[in-house]
């Protein structure tokens, strides 16, 4: 409830899962919810949330802006973790609480910059090309520090010299659960994700996505004494190489969702409205810290990368909230008995705060570029005179120069004659199919194939729909058709919809939601019989097509008038 009245304010759901938390918390009067339980069913959401890091993990799309999401992302972490440490140690907190503290607050949310570029209709462009990739790294960031806080912390660690021989006996550790993580887990994976999705069983494989993220994540902790967040990373990035990944970020990433959702409603169950009135300076500068000096480190960054004015403002402002790895790693500080208890309520604080005034400021980015242009116009002109052009990353479509990008849904045998007509006029189509074994034939071929289900929101975002041109259903009847069509014209307005089905009484529903052309099995068997039967009793070829017409027209508009662009489309 909390969840829907908040995205129904413009916020992010986000924010209604923590106030969630605290309605239930002790802290608060009324019901109060199983904490002990909560905070279980919060670390099999941690788990998911990495698993989900490393299966998207595209090295690929990473690479294309690794110039400034590397050096940016670090330099900004590292930063906003000193302006943390150095600000709470002036407030009174000890240099390690301050350094643990300002790592927290240096992450931003995952959730919260997805949602902000999509509802903005941003993520396919410059802006959101690079605030990925920056936030990729950020998480990669992550990773390196829960790993590390362990070894730099621990009360055993004592001196520069033991936290050396700590930190090398570490990465040896890390190192080796890499390799046996990818050669083992790389070669066994696939062949068992393999036998379990010729079952066709949809629960059998979220069953077993499910039991390898959480398999590898418990046995990295058991086996090699590093944190599950860690295994639970690298099983995700073994799956994701595999031609499984769509499917089991299709199968996984729903689960993920709900589990995080209790992991944030157990953060807010750690507020206490009482330390935060005693201590609203530390809120004040935490907030400061991540709505001003974040977002001013990441501009500048972006700014001296010869990045244009709007791109620059942009990420910065889209960086300037904290989330779910905040919070991970204020747990990790709390369970080590490095940060104070005041310390998660002042996260929690924040982050309601920051988490609601994002997607606001992010809007207003185009105000405040026309204010510096006009009060700051030496900055502003220093600035374009700086900037290059950049070019199109590898993942868009160049539609100056004519290629076209169409979808195909099933690989039959009209799904066959489809693709072999498109390739024969020089275009590379997408296949989305779920039977494997053509998939791993087609991928030996050099074909772009993806595994997963084309109902499926994730498949078709990673099957590029919302840069295709066509999307050609060649299946009669897939499961969930008109579902499809509905969010390919939703991700993509101006996308071309050919559909196929079997009944004409279905053809009035592809209609409704979206398609453009429709082919009925039964109408084309109709007009196929037809045309046979003129031949038999000697008709000439003008009158076979003048009854073709005849019927066809007589023959669909007796079922259900075509909407007039439609049969445009059609004729």
């Amino acid at each position: 409830m909390f969840g829907y009245l908040t995205h129904r304010f413009g916020l992010s759901p986000i924010v209604g899962y923590l106030l969630a938390g605290i309605m239930v918390s002790p802290h608060t009067p009324g019901f109060v919810a199983n904490t002990e339980l909560a905070e279980q069913l919060a670390e099999i959401g941690v788990i998911l949330l990495m698993f989900g890091v490393g299966l998207q993990f595209h090295f690929r799309e990473f690479w294309a802006v690794r110039r400034i999401a590397l050096p940016g992302a670090l330099i900004q972490s590292l930063a906003t973790a000193a302006f943390g440490a150095v600000v709470m140690h002036t407030l009174g907190w000890d240099w390690k609480v301050g350094i643990v503290f300002g790592l927290a607050i240096s992450v931003a949310s995952t959730v919260v910059l997805t949602r902000v570029l999509s509802d903005n209709n941003e993520i396919h462009t410059q802006t959101g090309h690079i605030a990925l990739g920056w936030l990729v790294m950020e998480d990669l960031f992550t990773v390196f520090v829960l790993v590390l806080l362990p070894v730099i912390f621990s009360p055993g660690v004592v001196g520069a010299t033991g936290i050396i021989e700590a930190f090398a006996f570490t990465a040896i550790k890390i190192i080796v659960l890499v390799i046996f993580t990818f050669a083992v887990g790389g070669r066994l994976l696939p062949r068992f994700l393999t036998h379990i999705a010729n079952t066709n069983s949809q629960e059998l494989f979220t069953l077993a996505v499910l039991a390898i993220a959480l398999g590898i994540a418990v046995g990295s902790a058991y086996m090699f004494e590093v944190s599950m967040a860690l295994g639970a990373f690298l099983a995700g990035m073994v799956v994701g190489q595999s031609e499984f990944s769509t499917r089991a970020a299709t199968e996984a990433l729903p689960l993920r969702d709900a589990f995080a959702v209790l992991f944030f409603v157990s953060i807010g169950m750690l507020f206490d409205f009482n330390s935060l009135i005693e201590s609203p300076v530390f809120v004040i500068a935490t907030l400061a810290i991540i709505l001003l000096g974040k977002p001013l480190v990441a501009f500048l960054i972006v700014a001296l990368m010869r990045y244009p004015l709007r791109v620059a403002l942009s990420v910065a402002l889209i960086l300037s909230q904290i989330g779910e790895f905040s919070f991970i790693l204020a747990t990790v500080g709390a369970d080590m008995d490095i940060l104070p208890a005041n310390a998660q309520n002042i996260l929690v604080a924040a982050a309601i705060i920051s988490i609601t005034l994002n997607p606001l400021l992010y809007r207003a980015g185009g105000k405040i570029e026309r204010w510096l242009d006009r009060c700051m116009p030496g900055l502003t002109n220093c600035i374009h005179a700086r900037c290059a052009p950049i070019p199109a990353t590898n993942g868009q479509v160049n539609k100056q120069s004519g290629q076209i990008h169409v979808i195909v849904v099933g690989y039959g045998l009209v799904g066959q004659t489809v693709v072999r007509l498109l390739m024969e006029n020089d275009i590379c189509p997408t296949i989305l199919e779920l039977n494997v074994q053509t998939v791993q034939s087609l991928r030996s071929q050099g074909y772009r194939t993806i595994y997963g289900d084309a109902a499926r929101i994730n498949t078709l975002t990673d099957a590029g729909i919302t840069d295709a041109h066509a999307l050609v259903l060649s299946v009669s009847d897939v499961k969930g058709e008109s579902e499809i069509i509905r969010q390919a014209r939703e991700l993509n307005p101006h996308i071309r919809i050919i559909a196929r089905t079997t009944y004409m009484s279905n053809r009035q529903n592809l209609i409704a939601a979206g398609a453009d052309v429709i082919f009925t099995d039964e109408g084309e068997v109709a007009l196929s019989v037809t045309e046979m039967i003129l031949k038999q009793f000697g008709a000439t070829p003008d009158q076979i097509n003048r009854e073709r017409q005849r019927v066809h027209e007589s023959f669909y508009e007796s079922f259900f008038p075509t909407p007039p662009q439609a049969k445009k489309e059609e004729t």
